[in-house]
């Protein structure tokens, strides 16, 4: 089952994200890695900055999150994770399906570590392209606030919906 969630929901979201995302640790630069990846106080301002975030329940237990943000023409999926005893059976794909959806934009783009081969493929599969260097720079400075570093290990991918 697919819900929203709300601020009320932060301790759930927030035990998806940082349960998938130690498949980061040793991928990532090591000045980017930090336990516990997302924060309480990280999460809230993604809140604040109007990220909504959705999530995938199987008996009421929350196995996945994916947010979008809206901004201006484009729409960003942000902090999409799956639990790692729940990955590979297409519940990633059933929450982006169902974001899709709900877009309002032509244009979706999504950020993630280049090292995040596993990620990037998940993309590229439901119909993402990958950006080129330099595109990937300008998006990233123009949709995100990501530091230098991370910006140099990013890269940027695009579904364009008609």
């Amino acid at each position: 089952m697919i819900n929203e969630y709300t601020e009320k929901d932060i301790t759930n979201i927030l035990n998806v994200i940082n349960d998938a995302a130690l498949k980061y640790k040793g991928v990532i630069p090591e000045d980017s890695w930090h336990e516990p990846y997302m924060t309480d106080q990280e999460l809230k301002n993604e809140f604040v900055s109007h990220v909504r975030m959705f999530g995938y329940s199987i008996n009421d237990v929350p196995v996945a999150v994916m947010g979008i943000q809206e901004l201006g023409n484009v729409t960003l999926i942000r902090h999409a994770y799956v639990l790692s005893g729940h990955q590979g059976m297409g519940i990633g794909r059933s929450l982006l399906e169902y974001l899709f959806q709900m877009n309002r934009s032509a244009r979706l783009l999504v950020g993630t570590w280049k090292g995040a081969t596993w990620a990037v493929r998940f993309y590229l599969n439901n119909g993402f392209f990958l950006h080129k260097r330099q595109e990937i720079d300008q998006l990233l400075k123009k949709y995100w606030e990501v530091p230098e570093l991370q910006m140099e290990n990013s890269v940027v991918l695009e579904k364009i919906i008609i």
